[in-house]
């Protein structure tokens, strides 16, 4: 993973945790076409060396946005050609987040509109700061939201719902947004980071191999019938069996002591 990233920050405080920063601030940490092909290269090479992080952290600069979305001054004047060349990496962005191998906690530190909520969204879960706002304001510039927004919005919390909020492009709060179901936990501001990265350390210090799979075996089976998620959790539960990591595990537990996991 290259460190001459322009538009985005990447941090690892240590016990296999990752922060990556949206760092734009001065243009609300709106998503230009930099910040899309930096943040494909993190969560490609992540999807590629699942080893180098056991949870990721994904955050914004400053303390009032997220993200504002698509970087309109950009986009001004941009082709028909242009903008969807564009919309292509933003959309390998969306699949990349929600392909990463392992944990992503989406820590929404401000106002997340548009393309920011979408990435929020994609997140396995999000923490919110009390002040940030969520809206999925594409209707109002003549398009709909394109990089998720209608699917994992609706996953989330509900079709009626997720309608209303994208046929109205309406803002609404991280309070509303916790009681329907698309972010965990409400922090106070000046809490959020270390509340994401708290609950990030905990599942890093959980066996990586266990913890790959359980991801899969949710994400994956929450698209199919229970019999066919059934199935495909025993196949996800069959590759933690033969590890090191599994034996560390029963070992450390009846030794009284806690596990040292290795990913193997």
């Amino acid at each position: 993973m290259t460190s001459d990233f322009e538009a985005v920050t990447v941090e690892t405080p240590g016990n296999g945790l990752l922060v990556v920063t949206l760092d734009r601030p001065q243009s609300a940490n709106a998503m230009n076409t930099r910040m899309g092909h930096e943040l494909l290269e993190v969560f490609e090479d992540l999807s590629l060396s699942p080893d180098a992080a056991r949870c990721v952290v994904l955050t914004g600069r400053g303390d009032k946005v997220f993200c504002a979305g698509g970087d309109l001054k950009e986009r001004k004047g941009m082709t028909d050609r242009e903008w969807q060349a564009q919309h292509l990496v933003f959309e390998r962005l969306i699949r990349a987040i929600l392909g990463c191998p392992v944990p992503v906690i989406a820590a929404v530190n401000g106002a997340a509109y548009a393309g920011g909520c979408e990435i929020a969204a994609a997140a396995d879960f999000v923490y919110a700061a009390r002040h940030a706002r969520f809206a999925l304001t594409e209707v109002t510039l003549g398009i709909i939201p394109g990089a998720g927004g209608t699917q994992n919005l609706t996953r989330a919390i509900g079709e009626r719902r997720t309608k209303e909020l994208i046929l109205t492009g309406s803002p609404f709060s991280a309070t509303d947004a916790h009681a329907w179901g698309l972010v965990n936990r409400v922090c106070e501001p000046e809490e959020l980071l270390d509340a994401a990265a708290q609950t990030a350390r905990r599942i890093a210090e959980n066996g990586p191999i266990a913890v790959r799979q359980a991801k899969q075996a949710i994400a994956r089976g929450a698209q199919m019938s229970i019999w066919d998620g059934l199935a495909f959790e025993i196949e996800a539960y069959n590759r933690t069996v033969p590890t090191e990591d599994r034996r560390e595990g029963v070992l450390a537990f009846n030794e009284r002591r806690p596990p040292v996991f290795r990913g193997v």
